[in-house]
C-alpha cells in the first residue's frame, strides 16, 4: 500500500507549474517553464522516496499550454531524455504517479469541441506518461462528466467517446465517482460498457451513494482493475470538514477517522492519494499509521533531501495555484 499527495509540496521552494500568460506564448519562456519544472519534479519525487511517500499525482502544467495549438514547439523530442530519466527514477523506485486532468476534460459534453479539446488534453498528459517508458499503470483520472438532462444519454455518450481514443490514452484513462453527479453506481455501469476501471473516492461517496457500505463499496470497485495492465487500485483519501458545507475536505488528516477507513479494506491493497490540504504533512503522519499496523515498509535508510536550495538568480518565481476550472 502507497499513499501519496496531489502535485505541490507545501514546504519545498519550487513549483514544477512554473507557466505564463498565453498572450506573451514564446519558445523561449516554454523553454525556461518546462526545464524548471522538470528539475523540481525530480526534486520533489527525491524528497518523497526518502519519506516512503510512494504515490505522487504530478501536476498537468508541467508543459505550459501542453495540448493548445499555439504550442508547436517539439518539446517531446527537445525534453525526451529529460522525461526519459525521470521515468528511470520512478520505475527504480517503484513509485507510482498518475495525472488527474482539470475539470473541463468532459468526454460526455454534448459540444463536439469541449469532446476535441479534452481529448488533445489527455493525449498530451499521457505522452509525457510515455516519453517516461512508464506502463499503464500510470493512470489519467477522469471524472464522467455532465448529466444534461439525461444520466443514461451522459453515460453512454462516455462510453461512444471513449471507443474512440487513442489506445496509449485508453489504457490509461480511470474514472472516480463523484460527490454531485456520478455516484458509484454509474461509474460501474461505465464500467460494464466500457471497461474503465473506477478510481473510488471514499468522501466522494459518503457525499452520494446508494447505500453501499464503505467495504463493499471498496470492494466493487477495485474489482474492476485489472491486477496487471491497471495494477495496484488507486484511490483518493479524505474526510468532512468539521463545521464545514457539506463536501468541503478536511485541512489535516484527522487520524482516527483514517484508522476506522482502513478497517474497512479487510486485506484490499490500495494505493491512497491524500485530497487533503496540508499535502506532505497529512501524507507522512498517513504512512505513519500504515508503518504502525504493518501495511507499509518500513522508513527508507537514505538521507532526506533538504526542502529549500540557495536561491537561484535565474529560477522563476514560485507559480501560485490558480483557481479551479469549473466543466464547461
Amino acid at each position: 500500500m502507497k499513499i501519496g499527495y496531489p502535485c505541490v509540496n507545501e514546504a519545498m521552494d519550487c513549483s514544477a507549474a512554473n507557466t505564463f500568460r498565453l498572450a506573451s506564448y514564446s519558445e523561449e519562456r516554454l523553454l525556461a517553464a518546462v526545464s524548471a519544472n522538470l528539475v523540481c519534479l525530480r526534486r520533489m519525487l527525491e524528497w518523497n522516496v526518502a519519506q516512503g511517500l510512494l504515490f505522487f499525482r504530478m501536476g498537468s502544467g508541467i508543459v505550459p499550454f501542453g495540448s493548445h495549438e499555439i504550442n508547436t514547439f517539439p518539446w517531446q523530442t527537445h525534453f525526451a531524455a529529460h522525461f526519459r530519466e525521470i521515468g528511470d527514477y520512478i520505475k527504480a523506485n517503484d513509485l507510482r504517479v498518475s495525472f488527474h486532468p482539470d475539470q473541463f476534460v468532459v468526454l460526455n459534453s454534448p459540444s463536439p469541441d469541449i469532446v476535441r479539446r479534452s481529448i488533445d488534453e489527455l493525449i498530451y498528459q499521457g505522452s509525457m506518461l510515455d516519453l517516461m517508458g512508464l506502463d499503464g499503470t500510470a493512470k489519467l483520472q477522469i471524472h464522467v462528466g455532465g448529466l444534461y438532462g439525461d444520466r443514461e444519454l451522459a453515460i453512454s455518450r462516455f462510453a461512444a467517446v471513449h471507443a474512440t481514443l487513442p489506445a496509449a490514452v485508453k489504457a490509461r484513462v480511470v474514472v472516480e465517482n463523484d460527490d454531485r453527479l456520478f455516484p458509484l453506481r454509474d461509474c460501474l455501469r461505465l464500467h460494464e460498457l466500457t471497461g474503465v476501471p473506477i478510481l473510488f473516492d471514499n468522501f466522494h461517496h459518503e457525499c452520494l451513494n446508494h447505500e453501499e457500505p464503505m467495504a463493499e463499496a471498496l470492494r466493487l470497485a477495485a474489482a474492476t482493475w485489472h491486477p496487471t495492465r491497471d495494477g495496484v487500485p488507486m484511490m483518493d483519501y479524505s474526510s468532512q470538514a468539521l463545521g464545514e458545507r457539506k463536501g468541503k475536505h478536511t485541512n489535516d488528516l484527522v487520524d482516527e477517522r483514517f484508522r476506522e477507513f482502513l478497517s474497512n479494506l479487510h486485506g484490499l491493497d490500495m494505493d491512497l492519494m491524500l485530497e487533503i490540504k496540508n499535502k506532505e504533512a497529512s501524507a507522512l503522519r498517513a504512512v505513519a499509521i500504515l508503518r504502525e499496523l504493518g501495511l507499509s515498509a518500513p522508513a527508507p535508510n537514505i538521507p532526506s533531501p533538504p526542502l529549500t536550495l540557495p536561491p537561484d538568480p535565474n529560477a522563476p518565481p514560485k507559480a501560485k495555484r490558480a483557481p479551479k476550472s469549473t466543466a464547461v
